[in-house]
């Protein structure tokens, strides 16, 4: 990450404390546990805010393409609508979820599931 770039977190404790519960990966769940759901959960709502393409995620926030393929995991599990419906309950109107994926209200850009990319196995 570049020096002097700052990460705005936008997922207050009560919002957090509200959410939480509803995520998979937590201690008792089925499979493994998260290592940070909360980090995560940052990581896609600054990908929504932004519009960024996945491969600009800030290294804050873990590698990209871990980020993306658990994104993906949650679409086909249905998480995300559960999510936004309770973080829009505690105040995050600007966000919303429909067919097309999550979506920021001022984003130029959807977060979507899709195709996956390329891999840089696959590149090279």
């Amino acid at each position: 990450m570049e020096a002097g770039v700052t990460i705005d977190r936008i997922v207050t404790d009560e919002a957090w404390a509200a959410v939480a519960p509803l995520l998979p990966g937590k201690q008792g769940d089925p499979g493994c546990s998260a290592r940070d759901n909360r980090l995560f959960l940052e990581a896609v709502l600054w990908i929504a805010r932004t519009g960024a393409p996945w491969r600009d995620l800030p290294g804050e926030f873990g590698k990209w393409y871990t980020t993306y393929t658990r994104y993906n995991r949650w679409e086909k599990r249905g998480v995300w609508p559960r999510v936004v419906e309770e973080l829009q309950a505690r105040g995050a109107h600007e966000l919303s979820y429909d067919r097309t994926g999550l979506r920021w209200a001022s984003a130029p850009a959807v977060v979507r599931p899709g195709p996956r990319p390329a891999s840089k196995a696959a590149a090279a």
